[in-house]
């Protein structure tokens, strides 16, 4: 299950990518728009109605299990996958594991901003992708944050990359293979 960032949907051309590699390895995947970009086409979402966002992800996922009984590999890139993790430390056995693609650790240039507080309540095992050039959090400040998070994680550095990880499209079986390690 895959979700978008805060200025994307589910049409994003790294998505797109991903969800075509791991469907050709036998996979079903759900490529999906989180609420706020239900509601309106264009624009970032407002901070007020993230809750919402996370029932989205939520009701994706039950929709998922609805379709498929298997593990269920739920994330996204930047705020989606933020919104996806955050509804995993709420939710405990919301999914098997998480893919987290570009994740958000603080807003550019606003390292004193950590986006961590609830790092210590998530229980699912999650697989980050960053790219080495990302100035929503560098290699060094995931490390630096991965501790707080008392389930398994594995970081897949992409190197020269940024915030948009163009590169990591190239990276789908590695990444499907290291997901499924955790």
């Amino acid at each position: 299950m895959l979700t978008h960032g805060a200025g994307s949907n589910a049409h994003a051309p790294l998505l797109v990518r991903l969800a075509r590699a791991f469907a050709d390895a036998g996979y079903l995947v759900l490529r999906y728009d989180l609420p706020f970009r239900q509601q309106r086409p264009k624009g970032p979402p407002f901070p007020a109605a993230a809750a919402r966002d996370r029932e989205g992800v939520a009701q994706a996922v039950q929709a998922m299990r609805g379709l498929a009984q298997c593990p269920i590999y739920a994330g996204g890139i930047s705020y989606g996958g933020r919104q996806t993790a955050m509804a995993a430390a709420e939710r405990p056995g919301l999914a098997d594991a998480l893919l987290l693609l570009s994740y958000p650790l603080h807003p550019p240039g606003k390292p004193g901003t950590m986006r961590t507080s609830f790092f210590p309540e998530w229980q699912i095992p999650a697989l980050f992708v960053q790219g080495t050039k990302d100035p929503f959090g560098s290699p060094e400040e995931l490390r630096a944050a991965i501790p707080l998070i008392p389930a398994r994680t594995d970081v897949l550095l992409v190197e020269g990359a940024g915030h948009d990880l163009k590169k990591a499209g190239e990276l789908a079986p590695e990444i499907l293979a290291r997901l499924l390690a955790l």
